[in-house]
C-alpha cells in the first residue's frame, strides 16, 4: 500500500462567538487537511489547525513543510512498513509539529481502512465513548457564568474555564461567578494558559480552595519553559496540576515526570507531532502512573475526530477537550465523531470513518506554496 500523493487544501470556517485565551482571540478556525493517495486509489485524511502562538505554526509554514519538506520523503513509502513511515514523517524535518501530525493522522486513517477496523480498535480499544467538556471563552465574569449556565443546559456537567488574563483577584471573580451559575454539581476545571507566575498562581489557588470552589485541576499555570515554576505550584497547592505547553514530546513529557512538576498531561496532536508520538507521551506517564487528558486546538471535526480515536484507544487517557467542532458555525466533514451532549461517539466505519461534506468541496482551496507564502 504505497503512498501516491500528497496534497494539501485550506479551509476556513467562522466561529459561533470568538473564542478567548489567556493567547489569543480567535473568530474563524482555518485549517490545512491533508489527503493522501495511495497507488490503489485508497485516501486517508489530516488535518493541521496553525496555532502560532502555542506551535509556532502558520498556514504557510505547514503546506510548505508538507508539500516540499515531508512529502518527498514519503513518496513510493508502503504504509504497512509504519514504524520506518512515521520515522520519516518525524525526521524530515525539526518542530512543523501541526504539519506532521496532519500527515500522522493521514496515514493512520489509511492504517484504519487496511486493518478493516476504527483507528481506536487498532490502537488498543478500550471504549468507544467518551466524555467532553466545554470550554468557557475568558471574559468578565458576568458575560462567563452566563455561559457556563447555557453550556450545563446544553448537556455539559464539565467545563473548562479559561482565566489568566487581568489579575488573579480578577480570576477569582470569575470561577466564583461560574460557581454559583452552575451550583456545585458540574466539574470545573482552569486553564491559565501560562498566565501567571508561580506564587501568584500558588494564592490564587490555594485561595479558591479556601473559597470551596472545588476545582477539578489547574491547567498550565505558569510558563511553558518554567518547569521549576510548575513544580513550585504542582508542591504548593492541593488541586491537581496539569502540564500542556510544557509537553510538546516524549522527551519533554519524561523531563516534567522525573521532576514530579505536574500531576497530569495533557496531550494534544498538534504539539507533539501525531498519534504516533502521542502514544509515546501517554506510555511515559502511565508508567509514572500519571494520568493523561487529550485536548485540542480550534479545528474542525477532522483533527478532532483523530484525536478521538487516540484518546479512546488509551485507558491511561481518563479526560478529553474536544469541544472545538461544536464552536463553529459549519461542519465540513461527514462521518467521524457523533455528539450527544457531552458525549462524544466514534463511529465503527475503518479508519477515521471521515469524508468532506459534498458541499464544502467548493470551498476547499487546494493549497500551493507559492499561494500561500504570497
Amino acid at each position: 500500500m504505497k503512498i501516491r500523493s500528497i496534497d494539501c487544501s485550506c479551509i476556513a470556517v467562522p466561529l459561533t462567538k470568538p473564542f478567548k485565551t489567556a493567547l489569543r482571540t480567535v473568530h474563524t478556525a482555518h485549517s490545512v487537511y491533508v489527503k493522501i493517495t495511495t497507488e490503489a486509489g485508497e485516501t486517508g485524511w489530516g488535518e493541521a489547525p496553525p496555532t502560532h502562538v502555542i506551535t509556532g505554526d502558520s498556514m504557510a509554514s505547514i503546506v510548505y513543510a508538507v508539500n516540499e519538506v515531508i512529502t518527498p520523503k514519503l513518496i513510493g513509502a508502503d504504509i504497512r512498513n509504519r514504524a520506518d513511515v512515521f520515522s520519516r514523517i518525524q525526521t524530515a524535518i525539526i518542530r512543523n509539529t501541526s504539519a506532521k501530525a496532519a500527515v500522522d493522522m493521514a496515514v493512520h486513517d489509511l492504517l484504519g481502512k487496511l486493518a478493516g477496523l476504527p483507528l481506536y480498535q487498532l490502537l488498543g480499544g478500550s471504549r468507544q465513548e467518551l466524555d467532553s467538556n466545554f470550554t468557557v471563552s475568558v471574559n468578565e465574569p458576568r458575560e462567563m457564568a452566563e455561559d457556563a449556565a447555557r453550556y450545563q443546559e446544553e448537556g455539559f456537567s464539565t467545563l473548562k474555564v479559561k482565566v489568566g488574563t487581568g489579575s488573579p483577584a480578577l480570576d477569582i471573580e470569575r470561577v466564583e461567578a461560574i460557581r454559583r451559575a452552575v451550583g456545585p454539581s458540574v466539574k470545573i476545571r482552569l486553564d491559565a494558559n501560562q498566565g501567571w507566575k508561580p506564587k501568584e498562581a500558588v494564592r490564587a489557588i490555594a485561595a479558591m480552595e479556601d473559597a470551596g470552589l472545588a476545582i477539578e485541576l489547574v491547567e498550565q499555570p505558569v510558563h511553558a519553559e518554567d518547569l521549576d515554576g510548575l513544580a513550585y505550584v504542582t508542591q504548593h497547592t492541593l488541586t491537581p496540576i496539569m502540564a500542556d505547553e510544557s509537553v510538546f514530546s516524549p522527551r519533554d513529557a519524561l523531563r516534567v515526570l522525573q521532576i514530579g512538576a505536574a500531576d497530569l498531561i495533557n496531550i494534544k496532536l498538534m504539539k507533539c507531532g501525531g498519534i504516533h508520538e502521542a502514544l509515546k507521551i501517554n506510555a511515559l506517564a502511565e508508567s509514572y502512573g500519571v494520568e493523561c487528558m487529550t485536548g485540542s486546538m480550534i479545528e474542525t471535526k477532522l483533527g478532532i475526530t483523530a484525536a478521538a480515536h487516540f484518546a479512546a484507544s488509551q485507558k491511561n487517557v481518563t479526560r478529553v477537550d474536544f469541544d472545538a467542532p461544536l464552536m463553529l458555525s459549519g461542519d465540513p466533514i461527514l462521518g467521524g465523531v457523533l455528539y450527544s451532549g457531552q458525549t462524544v461517539r466514534l463511529s465503527e466505519q475503518p479508519g477515521l470513518g471521515v469524508q468532506i461534506e459534498p458541499s464544502w468541496q467548493t470551498q476547499l482551496r487546494h493549497a500551493t506554496n507559492e499561494e500561500e507564502l504570497r
